[in-house]
């Protein structure tokens, strides 16, 4: 059969460059609302590649994946289908604090991701390097009309969306020895940054790293402490796909003075302290070179030796990224008990790659120099790939809305932990790679990870992206929530039926007669071990024939912590009152004398939508917020 090249397509609403995190949610997303779209990827069998650990979630990362699989995204169903060991972290805190992880089979979440990538009507893939991004000026403004490519095609688009990740102009470090490349044997992109900074895009350099491969058969395991996962029923897409594969332990050891010493002995050839690295590096995951010179008296650094797949031999040293030479990473340890003889496949390294300045970017992730060009990812200035996944889904659904109609498509930073992510980047930028902490979220008791669902997928069900099915199941898990709380609310207790029950509990009896309600509300007291003792409880909760532990965990974290999220809730919507003033294109920010300098220049700079955003702006003090105040009155 004769290939003729004329009779591809080569205009599409929607062009992504990039099939990482955030390249496959935003395709996915743009192609199955409607968007005639094209995935670009340098190497089809790369497609969702785990650069660094194949692993998934984690602190404050694992509501993020909660809440693209709650908007109908792809990152938690094919993180269930390839996940080796799952756990929830923080149980010890409340549920706000409470965040799932996976450990993944790293081959399998790609094939796995491809087949999802196949499955989706609208959507080609088109594996070749991007060089150009094309763009028209019309007047003062600019407008995104498509991109070039290496093997000389031209591709159409009505919006571009990069998630190019560490490829731009990215350099491999490993010790002295510098290489090209995006990832390990896997080549850089170039002209691409070029061609977008030129129309007044800013850029930097930032930094990571990743640890050394370990093969698991030179490794003693009798000197580590194992690490087991859970089986309860957890998972992180709400439509609670099954776990079809083993699963596996991990196993915890730490350094010791012998290996920080070889460490020491190569500082002068890591390119973190010698000035080959001028790059911004990650605070929050440094590498293990910056710890022992960050805490220098502290004796141990724990590492987690985790498995990168199913059947393979290999094993991933979390904790100990580096970007030392290949000799003094193996040296150092050899000296602890456990890994005295090991046998690498690959040591670790570090890399510089372009990111762009976030605060040039609407809440959409559209640029504010060119229109219709978005950024998601890395590339501006994030680390992580559940971060990346979660500008992804943002950028493909306003992408798409930008080609068809529509009001643009955000998340307040009291709906989503994708909109504190989203809000942080383009208020306050980046001054290092940007992690997701419940920190940084001021509404985290509202955000948790079991109530997703409740928050995300009826917004993504009246967009068009969550399908019918996924909806219905939300909505059959509402209706049952709300048929424990009102029987909790309705049912009265009395000392007399109970108080034995109480003292089996380990729990003060009751003085006098409360409603099921507050008696949940203590500590040690839970709907299912009531329920032995309270035969119409017990019968409530039997109704419940699907999703019963996850139903019940969702009703109880409600009463237990029912007072924290309704004043969270107060304190939400009084912040929502600034969020509904509208000043940009109000003012003229540079002329407002009544200001701080500081200010006049972070707000012409940043150019807030609203009077809150301008209030989480670093340097805009409360008295500039107040004369904005009287001058919207005016």
């Amino acid at each position: 059969m004769e290939f003729v090249l004329e009779t591809m397509t080569f205009t599409y609403d929607v062009v992504v460059i990039g099939a990482g995190h955030a390249g496959c949610e935003a395709a996915v997303a743009a192609a199955r609302l409607g968007s005639h779209t094209c995935l670009i990827t340098m190497d089809m069998n790369k497609i969702g590649q785990m650069s660094c650990n194949p692993a998934v979630g984690g602190i404050a990362k694992g509501q993020i994946v909660r809440e693209v699989d709650a908007m109908g995204g792809y990152m938690g169903i094919v993180t269930d289908r390839t996940v080796i060991q799952f756990r929830m972290l923080n149980r010890s805190k409340g549920p706000a604090m409470w965040s799932p992880r996976a450990q993944c089979d790293r081959g399998k979440y790609i094939w796995v991701w491809r087949e999802v990538l196949d499955g989706i009507d609208n959507l080609n893939i088109w594996q070749d390097t991007v060089t150009e991004l094309l763009v028209c000026e019309e007047g003062e403004s600019r407008r995104v009309t498509g991109v070039k490519t290496q093997l000389g095609v031209t591709i159409q688009a009505e919006a571009v969306i990069l998630t190019a990740g560490t490829f731009l102009n990215g350099l491999l470090h490993f010790g002295p020895v510098k290489i090209p490349g995006g990832r390990v044997a896997e080549p850089a992109a170039y002209q691409l940054t070029e061609s977008i900074t030129k129309h007044g895009i800013a850029t930097a350099r930032m930094k990571t790293g990743t640890p050394v491969r370990i093969d698991k058969r030179s490794v003693d395991f009798s000197q580590m402490d194992v690490q087991e996962g859970e089986t309860d029923f957890h998972t992180f897409s709400f439509l609670n796909s099954p776990r079809p594969l083993r699963q596996l332990s991990c196993w915890t050891c730490y350094t010791n003075e012998q290996c920080h010493d070889i460490l020491r002995r190569g500082l002068p050839e890591s390119p973190l302290y010698n000035g080959q690295i001028q790059s911004i590096g990650p605070r929050y995951c440094p590498s293990i070179e910056t710890k022992i010179v960050t805490f220098p008296d502290k004796e141990q650094h724990q590492l987690f030796l985790e498995p990168e797949g199913e059947s393979t031999n290999e094993l991933y040293l979390n904790g100990f990224s580096s970007s030392l030479p290949m000799d003094i990473q193996v040296e150092a340890l050899k000296q602890i008990p456990a890994l005295r003889n090991i046998v690498i496949y690959r040591p670790g390294y570090a890399i510089e790659y372009d990111f762009f300045d976030p605060t040039q970017l609407r809440h959409t992730l559209e640029s504010k120099v060119i229109h219709n060009f978005f950024l998601a990812g890395q590339v501006n200035g994030t680390t992580g790939y559940e971060e990346a996944a979660g500008q992804g889904l943002i950028a493909g659904i306003n992408a798409h809305i930008n080609c068809h109609g529509g009001e643009p498509f955000t998340l307040r930073r009291d709906e989503a932990y994708i909109g504190v992510l989203i809000d942080d980047l383009v208020t306050k930028g980046v001054d290092e790679p940007y992690r997701m902490f419940t920190s940084r979220a001021e509404y985290r008791i509202l955000l948790r990870q079991d109530n997703a669902d409740a928050r995300l997928t009826e917004k993504a069900y009246q967009l068009g992206l969550a399908q019918r099915e996924r909806y219905d199941i939300y909505c059959q898990k509402r209706e049952q929530i709300a048929r424990i709380l009102d029987f909790a609310g309705n049912y009265s207790i009395k000392p007399a039926l109970i108080n034995n029950a109480l003292e089996q509990l380990d729990t003060t009896p009751l003085q006098r007669g409360c409603k099921l309600l507050e008696l949940v509300g203590r500590p040690q007291l839970t709907l299912e071990n009531l329920a032995p003792h309270i035969p119409e409880l017990a019968r409530t909760l039997d109704s419940i024939n699907e999703r019963k532990e996850e139903v019940i965990e969702a009703a109880e974290i409600q009463i237990k912590y029912s007072g924290y999220i309704e004043r969270e809730r107060i304190i939400a919507e009084k912040m929502q009152r600034l969020e509904n003033i509208k000043i940009r294109g109000h003012f003229d920010h540079a002329c407002l004398s009544s200001l701080s300098t500081e200010a006049r220049q972070k707000l012409t700079k940043i150019d807030p939508e609203t009077l809150a955003q301008a209030q989480r702006i670093p340097g805009v003090s409360p008295s500039d917020i107040n004369v904005l105040l009287v001058l919207m009155g005016r």
